[in-house]
């Protein structure tokens, strides 16, 4: 969960990206490490296997320091989609504040969506986590392919869970990225604002804190158009 450090007034807050192999989990982070523009920005660290899956985690630190000087800090991790690297998803999800599943829109890929958020509820359980209580955002990846499940069955699909409206994406080319990142934010203010009372103590509302930490590099942004 969060780390706060009182007297260096620093928040320390955890998100992952998981989903079934090669749905796009990287590629989400490659493009917020371009699109986005906040106060501070680490260096995306990936670590690939020769056939570009994920073996272990990347990660992408970022941050900001407010006007009130509390330090916010977010580590975004993937997971391997691998099932074979279950042992190191489960050790990636641990103390995990935020998670955005990341799911593959081709018909052909329904099953493995499915048995994968399975295997995020039950590693999740493993970690001391309740999925319907840590925020969570649902995008489905990979909308410029052919033969993908329509969007209205989608959102007709998980409007009865509590996690709609899922975001249709297409990571490649950097399309609802950004706003499923800003989804995840939303709700994770939500979730964490009435324990370190961001708000009253440290002036920080939810448009602030979303704007402050998905800020898009406004030039990059138009050139990906």
């Amino acid at each position: 969960m969060a780390e706060f450090d009182e007297q260096q007034q620093k928040l320390v807050l955890k998100i992952v990206f998981y989903g079934p192999a090669l749905s796009g989990k990287t590629t989400n982070l490659m493009q917020l490490h371009t699109l986005l523009a906040p106060e501070r920005m680490g260096e995306l660290m990936v670590l690939e296997t020769r056939d570009d899956r994920t073996l272990f985690f990347d990660m992408l630190p970022i941050g900001f320091r407010s006007r009130s000087g509390l330090d916010l800090r977010l580590k975004l991790y993937t997971v391997p989609g691998q099932v074979q690297h279950d042992s190191t998803r489960k050790a990636v999800l641990s103390r995990a504040d935020g998670v955005v599943f990341v799911a593959d829109s081709q018909q052909s890929q329904q099953h493995n969506n499915a048995s994968t958020f399975e295997n995020l509820d039950q590693n999740l359980q493993k970690v001391g986590i309740d999925i319907e209580q840590v925020p969570l955002a649902i995008q489905f990846n990979k909308r410029d392919l052919d033969n993908i499940i329509g969007e209205a069955t989608l959102q007709e699909r998980w409007q009865a869970t509590p996690w709609p409206p899922v975001i249709m994406a297409s990571a490649i080319r950097g399309e609802g990225v950004l706003e499923t990142f800003q989804l995840l934010l939303e709700r994770l203010y939500s979730q964490i604002a009435p324990q370190y009372r961001l708000a009253e103590r440290f002036l920080i509302d939810k448009a602030t804190f979303v704007a402050l930490l998905s800020r898009a590099d406004m030039e990059v942004g138009h050139a990906g158009l």
